[in-house]
This record gives C-alpha cells, sequence and structure tokens, in this order.
C-alpha cells in the first residue's frame, strides 16, 4: 500500500508540475532570427511582433538579423537551435523558394522547420527612379526591349519576394535585366533610391516614403487586384501583362520539435496581437494584410508556395549564385 500511496503521490506530482512547467513559458528572453538585413519588411514586421510579444509575454523578444544567402544563414541558424521555443524564425518567400534555388541546403525545411502562423500578405510595387524615362509597364518593357541586358534591378536577396516577381515579369515578356542581390531590402532601397539600379520590386511598407516623396514612381503593384495603400496604381495584368499575379508573405516558423504547447502559446498570442487596432492600421496603411492562421494552416500554405514557386523557377533556369 505504501509503494502504491507514494506511485499515487509521484503520479499527481507529474500532473501538477507538467501545466505549471508550461505556464512558465518564457521564463527568458526569446531571439527572433531575421534572416535578412536591417530595414526591409521582414524587419519591420518582426520588430513589431517582437514589442508586441514582449509585451503579452512578459520577456523580451530580441531581433536578431543574419542577413545573407538569400535568407540561408539566419534559416539555417534557426533550424539548428534548440527546439525550446527560445528561437523564433521570421519567415518569407524564401523558405518555400530556396530548395529549388540551393542544390545543397545545409537544413531540411520540412524535417527541421515547424509553422506556428502566418502573419501578413502584401503586393509588390513595381518602382523605378525618376531618372529612368519610363512611366507606365508598357514603357518599361519597351525600354528594356530597346536596351537588352542593360537595366539593373534590385532584390532583397536571391528567392526573394521582391526577386521572384520579377524573374515571373521577365519570363512572361521576354525582356533581359540583370539582378543585384542584397543582403535584405534595406540595402537594396539604398541603391534603388540612389540611382545606382532600377528597376524594382519592393514590399510597400517601406516604400511608401519615397514614392510620397516622388524619389521613386511606382509603375504597378502584382496582385491580381489594386492595392488599398495605392489605389491609384494599377495591377501589372491591368498595364499590360494579362495572367501575371504574385503576393508576398511573411510568418513565424520555429525549430521543429518545439513543444506543442509552445507554439500553441506563440499562436494564441499572435492571433490577439494581429487583432490589435493599432498593429492592423500599421500594417494595412502601409500595404499588408494582416494574416493569422492555425499551424497545420500556415504548414500547407508553405507546402503549397514551394511547389508553385519550384516550378517557376525551373522553368526559368534560375540558379544560385
Amino acid at each position: 500500500m505504501a509503494a502504491l500511496r507514494t506511485a499515487s503521490l509521484l503520479l499527481f506530482a507529474a500532473l501538477v508540475c507538467a501545466p505549471a512547467s508550461a505556464q512558465k513559458y518564457p521564463d527568458k528572453s526569446i531571439r527572433f532570427i531575421v534572416p535578412f538585413a536591417p530595414g526591409g519588411t521582414n524587419d519591420i514586421i518582426a520588430r513589431l511582433m517582437a514589442a508586441k510579444l514582449h509585451e503579452s509575454l512578459g520577456q523580451p523578444v530580441v531581433v536578431d538579423n543574419r542577413g545573407g544567402g538569400g535568407g540561408v544563414i539566419g534559416i539555417d541558424t534557426a533550424a539548428k537551435a534548440a527546439p525550446d521555443g527560445y528561437t523564433l524564425l521570421m519567415a518569407n518567400l524564401n523558405l518555400s523558394t530556396n530548395p529549388a534555388l540551393v542544390k545543397k541546403l545545409p537544413y531540411d525545411m520540412l524535417k527541421d522547420l515547424a509553422a506556428v502562423s502566418l502573419l501578413a500578405t502584401s503586393p509588390v510595387v513595381l518602382v523605378v527612379t525618376p531618372s529612368l524615362p519610363v512611366k507606365s509597364v508598357g514603357e518599361l518593357i519597351a525600354y528594356a526591349k530597346a536596351h537588352p541586358g542593360k537595366l539593373t534591378f534590385a532584390t532583397s536577396g536571391m528567392g526573394s519576394t521582391t526577386h521572384i516577381p520579377m524573374e515571373l515579369l521577365i519570363s512572361m515578356t521576354g525582356i533581359r535585366m540583370v539582378p543585384v542581390h542584397y543582403k535584405g531590402g534595406g540595402p537594396a532601397l539604398i541603391d534603388l533610391v540612389g540611382g545606382r539600379v532600377s528597376p524594382a520590386f519592393t514590399t510597400i511598407l517601406p516604400v511608401m516614403p519615397h514614392l510620397q516623396s516622388q524619389r521613386l514612381r511606382a509603375l504597378a503593384v502584382s496582385t491580381p487586384k489594386r492595392s488599398s495603400a495605392l489605389p491609384d496604381v494599377p495591377t501589372v495584368a491591368e498595364a499590360g501583362v494579362p495572367g501575371y499575379a504574385f503576393t508576398g508573405w511573411w510568418g513565424m516558423v520555429v525549430p521543429a520539435r518545439t513543444p506543442r504547447p509552445v507554439v500553441v502559446t506563440l499562436n494564441t498570442e499572435l492571433g490577439k496581437i494581429l487583432a490589435q487596432k493599432d498593429v492592423r492600421e500599421k500594417l494595412i496603411g502601409q500595404g499588408a494584410e494582416p494574416e493569422h492562421t492555425t499551424p497545420e494552416r500556415f504548414a500547407a500554405y508553405i507546402r503549397e508556395e514551394t511547389a508553385k514557386w519550384g516550378k517557376v523557377i525551373r522553368q526559368a533556369n534560375i540558379q544560385a549564385e
């Protein structure tokens, strides 16, 4: 009987301690890896989420920019981190394009990472510097055909949200332009505004001030419908390339085998954050649509994007340098 009572007490203690342990998360600071340089949309959204998670979880959430390799360096750092909930990763299109671009990735996207939630979706906007003598998509195509291989377009990295839409435009129109890959949207935007590269597809959030100051000119947005942030800017399809469509996205993933209660906690908190008025206004006002999903739905979305854009990459014969 004594042994039975002891076993019962141990079982009771385990049942009591398990929820208590789960409730302790987090009990230290959290690292939020952004696999790109500061200043781009990945960084802007990550810092917004980090500040709000700090408020709701009561622990610092520190953004760690690990740019380079088209996101591979930062993604690999997260994939190899301890699966304890204290390393988060800002994910975007590169997560889905790298498997088709890079022959030997140092991580396995499906085995080493786990989805938490989608955070936002957005069109990208095709912009040019005022010094480039084009004011429409049609004029850009005509200029590129008249000067094959002379235009250099900026991207935030190979296979990124700013690279793939331009390759899609190139493949659909037969024009020739040379990509210049940066370690993130911030450095790319600096050179774009400085006139060292043009044109570029760029996310709306960081480019809005430059459009308002007329340091850059918007030609079209990538989605099938116009953006509420740029209602007077036509879509690429409207501007003369029927069937063209591209949507950028951002989300959060964690190392695989991160405890399910931790994933649920993060997902729940992100849902609350994305419902907050100030967060929604900030994202929507700059062209991004807040999106909250279950981990399962986000995982399915990543697989869908991987299949879709992998096909485009292979057809266009795009290869990592």
